[in-house]
């Protein structure tokens, strides 16, 4: 684990936490669970919009610096989705999974699973909620439930983190320039 990983006995992602201006990073040791927390200042129904608009979804998934290539993305119940992320000297990341349930504008329940790892079938159930805020803010809560207490560590150790932070701060401006063009 990483220096500094361990607060208050909730395992925390404590760089990013303290340099993010809204994302909130948590697990509890000995769980299966990530729970990701951020509010962005734009309302609901546009932060659920960038999530299930393909045009949105690829300007802001994914760490800064690559590339996101989608193949399949259908953001509906029953729907499935694949994408390619693909770094500066590129390298390629696929991930794919299948969407239980898409109520708008309110929840995401999804698997989620990185096809780059030898052994297949390390699955994750994503449930992302979007709670509208007052002053047209919302708060996104996304609970990732793992397999395994390992599979969940696992992922806390790559650099899901900075994907993480990258993607809510890309989306943040996005979010931005969405509200504001609508005015």
């Amino acid at each position: 684990m990483r220096k500094g990983f361990i607060e208050n006995g909730v395992k925390e992602a404590g760089r990013y936490m303290t340099n993010n201006k809204k994302t909130k990073i948590s697990a509890e040791p000995g769980k299966q669970e990530i729970v990701i927390t951020r509010e962005f200042d734009a309302p609901r129904e546009l932060v659920f919009k960038a999530f299930t608009d393909p045009e949105l979804y690829v300007q802001w998934l994914g760490p800064r610096g690559f590339t996101m290539k989608l193949e399949v993305f259908e953001p509906k119940n029953g729907g499935k989705w694949r994408y390619i992320h693909k770094d500066q000297d590129g390298n390629e990341y696929a991930f794919h999974g299948v969407y239980h349930e898409v109520t708008s504008p309110e929840r995401i329940i999804g698997t989620f699973e990185f096809e780059g790892l030898q052994e297949k079938g390390h699955v994750m159930l994503e449930t992302a909620r979007f709670e509208a805020l007052p002053g047209n803010r919302t708060r996104l809560t996304s609970q990732a439930v793992f397999q395994s207490v390992e599979d969940r560590d696992s992922e806390l150790q790559s650099d899901m983190e900075k994907g993480v932070n990258d993607s809510y701060e890309r989306l943040d401006e996005l979010l931005e320039k969405l509200v504001k063009e609508s005015k």
